[in-house]
C-alpha cells in the first residue's frame, strides 16, 4: 500500500510539473555564461511586450499567464516607456507607469517565469533611472525573478557615457539587490558590443551586455561581432529581436530569423522577441482583434506572432 501510495504521489508531482524559477531560482554570470543556483547553464527564451505607454492593455496578470501557457515562454519583458507613447510615459505619469510595470512583475511571480524591467528610453535620463530602480529594487529585490535592463538601445552615446550612467544604476540597484542580473546596453542600438568589450563594468560581476537584432537588416556581420565580444570574454544577452527589418516592419526573413535562432542555440545565448503589440507594423504580434487578456486564437497572431510561438514552443518544449 505504501508503495501505491508513493508511485502515485510521484505521478502527481511528475504530472504538475515543477516551476521554472522554482527549478532554476536565482541566476549568476560565470564566465560569459548565464547559470542558475545550481551553476547549471540555463536559456531564456521569451517575449517583450510592446511599450507600456503604447500598449497598455497587455499589461495585465492574463495576459502574462496566456504568454507562460500558449506560447510557452519562460521570462517576459516589461518595456517602460520613459519619453514616448499615448497613455502616460514615465515621464508624464509616474504612477500609471509604475501601475503598468509591476503589474507585470507581480504576474510573472505569480507564474514562476523571470521579468525583465526594461527601461525603454533611447536617451540617458540618469536622474529619473535612478528613482525608478531604487524603488523598483527595493520593491522586488528579493524575488530571485527579477532582471533590470537599465537602458534599452543607446543611439548616439558613447560608450564611456553609457558606461557611466550604467555605474550610476548599478550602484543604486546593489544597495536594494545584490544578486539579480542587470543587464546593460551599448552604442548604437545595442549593436556595438565590440566597445564594452574593450572597456567592460568593473564594479560589479552580475552583469551581462545586450545586443539587439532584426534579422532582415542584420546580417551575419553582428553575429561575427558578438562572437568576438564573447570570446573576449563579455556575458551576452539577445534581450530584443525578431525577423523583420529594423525599422520593425517590411517583409519576414525566415531564413535569416532561422540563422539568427541557430547562432544563439549553438552559443547558448538567452533570446527576446518583440513586440506584444497591435501596431499596424510586422513586429507588432498580434492583430487588432486580440483580447486584451490573452486567449488568441491563430487568427488574433500576424505572421509574427505565429512563428514566434511555433519558436518558443519548440525551444522551450518541456523546461517550463
Amino acid at each position: 500500500m505504501r508503495n501505491l501510495l508513493y508511485i502515485i504521489s510521484l505521478a502527481l508531482l511528475t504530472s504538475c510539473g515543477t516551476s521554472f524559477v522554482a527549478t532554476h531560482g536565482q541566476l549568476s554570470v560565470k564566465g560569459t555564461q548565464l547559470v542558475d543556483k545550481n551553476q547549471k547553464h540555463v536559456m531564456l527564451r521569451g517575449v517583450s511586450l510592446g511599450w507600456h505607454s503604447m500598449w497598455p492593455r497587455f499589461y495585465n496578470q492574463s495576459a502574462v499567464s496566456w504568454l507562460k501557457k500558449d506560447f510557452n515562454a519562460n521570462v517576459v519583458r516589461a518595456a517602460l516607456g520613459v519619453e514616448l507613447g499615448e497613455y502616460g510615459n514615465y515621464v508624464n505619469d509616474k504612477n500609471f507607469a509604475k501601475e503598468k510595470i509591476y503589474t507585470v512583475i507581480d504576474a510573472a511571480i505569480k507564474n514562476n517565469i523571470y521579468v525583465i524591467v526594461d527601461w525603454h528610453s533611447h536617451n540617458i535620463r540618469l536622474e529619473e533611472a535612478k528613482e525608478f530602480f531604487d524603488e523598483t529594487s527595493k520593491k522586488y529585490g528579493k524575488y530571485p525573478n527579477v532582471i533590470y535592463e537599465v537602458f534599452n538601445e543607446p543611439d548616439y552615446e558613447t560608450w564611456a557615457e553609457i558606461k557611466s550612467y550604467s555605474e550610476e544604476i548599478i550602484k543604486v540597484i546593489r544597495k536594494n539587490d545584490p544578486d539579480n542580473i542587470i543587464l546593460i546596453g551599448s552604442p548604437s542600438w545595442d549593436q556595438d558590443v565590440h566597445l564594452p568589450a574593450k572597456d567592460p563594468i568593473t564594479i560589479d560581476k552580475n552583469l551581462m551586455y545586450t545586443m539587439h537584432f532584426y534579422a532582415a537588416t542584420h546580417e551575419k556581420w553582428l553575429r561575427d561581432r558578438t562572437d568576438e565580444a564573447l570570446k573576449s570574454g563579455l556575458p551576452i544577452f539577445v534581450s530584443e529581436s525578431a525577423g523583420m527589418e529594423a525599422s520593425g516592419d517590411g517583409k519576414m526573413d525566415y531564413k535569416a530569423w532561422q540563422e539568427y535562432i541557430d547562432w544563439m542555440e549553438q552559443k547558448g545565448l538567452s533570446w527576446i522577441v518583440w513586440s506584444i503589440s497591435d501596431k499596424d507594423e510586422t513586429c507588432s504580434m498580434l492583430k487588432k482583434s486580440a483580447s486584451s487578456e490573452g486567449n488568441w486564437k491563430d487568427e488574433d497572431l500576424k505572421e509574427s506572432g505565429l512563428k514566434t510561438r511555433e519558436y518558443l514552443r519548440f525551444y522551450n518544449k518541456g523546461k517550463n
